[in-house]
């Protein structure tokens, strides 16, 4: 399995980054490697929803299946007191599989987001198995995803500035 895991500190309360990534439709506005999503389910927010996001990483082509196993929105504080940190897990059950889960974490009282993203992937063996973890995962996924962490705060500065 392939534990990969990136972050990045934004300048918005949890809330304002929670309103940015809920829509999940809107992921791929801002991840790279996700072409298209759509919805299995009626619902589109909560625990239950099922969708599939076509991904693309550079010739590799697949349909990533997914269903939301987490959700946490998150708040901002008032008078005071804290926020709820917020969270948004998904079940990989595709080609790949595993689990993977958004978290916001309050900094600067709240005024700021760290913004953390883990998955854990098993890759099947046409595409490298154990190897393909390790390189696809760790080493190519990592970059991407690094990438759309800094255009989600593209997204962010755009909306909070």
């Amino acid at each position: 399995m392939s534990d990969v895991t990136v972050s990045i500190d934004l300048d918005a309360t949890p809330a304002e980054v929670w309103a940015i990534v809920e829509p999940v439709e809107n992921h791929v506005d801002w991840m790279a490697d996700a072409v298209e999503i759509r919805f299995e389910t009626e619902q589109t927010r909560g625990i239950g929803t099922k969708f599939l996001c076509d991904t693309k990483v550079g010739p590799i082509k697949l349909v990533d299946q997914m269903e939301i196993t987490v959700w946490t929105p998150a708040t901002n504080g008032e008078d005071g007191t804290p926020g709820i940190d917020g969270a948004m897990g998904v079940k990989h059950t595709g080609i790949v599989t595993g689990s993977g889960i958004f978290s916001l974490e309050p900094l600067a009282g709240g005024k700021r987001t760290k913004f953390t993203w883990r998955e854990d992937l098993d890759f099947p063996w046409f595409l490298g198995g154990r190897l393909g973890e390790i390189i696809g995962g760790k080493l190519v996924l990592g970059f991407i995803w690094k990438r759309n962490l800094k255009a989600l705060e593209a997204l962010v500065n755009a909306r909070t500035n």
